[in-house]
């Protein structure tokens, strides 16, 4: 399965953010209501939340809504549901309680490799700097 471009964009805001252990499961044979579950984990809850926001202005920006967001308030388990793709953003302690990597075990992980640090000088080669 190809990443969706949405899936994309949802998983670089996170990581953009500092998610940790984001796993991305194709659920399209073992699943009836989505293709695609994102799983990622803050250490706080205000950073929950700030994962949320960026993933949410992120896609809002590309035309992309969410159909239902659930548990933003209290910053321990958002579910961000685009019907195509659910997102779910954790507290390691609720993550680890709920284990949904294990509950959808069969499917399949999709591989993704965050983005290249952006340099802090301007060359757009991270650590390159002039070096005095």
């Amino acid at each position: 399965m190809i990443l969706d471009n949405f899936v994309k964009m949802a998983v670089t805001a996170a990581a953009d953010k500092n998610a940790e252990e984001i796993v991305i499961l194709d659920v399209r044979e073992v699943c009836s209501f989505t293709s695609t579950l994102v799983i990622c984990q803050g250490r706080s809850g205000r950073q929950v939340q700030t994962i949320t926001t960026a993933i949410r202005d992120t896609l809002r920006e590309n035309g992309c809504r969410p159909h239902h967001v659930e548990g933003e308030r209290r910053g321990e388990w958002v579910l961000m549901d685009y019907l195509d793709f659910v997102i779910h953003i954790f507290m390691e302690d609720r993550r680890k309680f709920y284990a949904l990597e294990h509950l959808w075990g069969d499917a399949p992980r999709l591989a993704w490799t965050p983005p290249r640090p952006k340099a802090r000088d301007g060359s757009g080669i991270a650590g390159a700097g002039t070096g005095s």
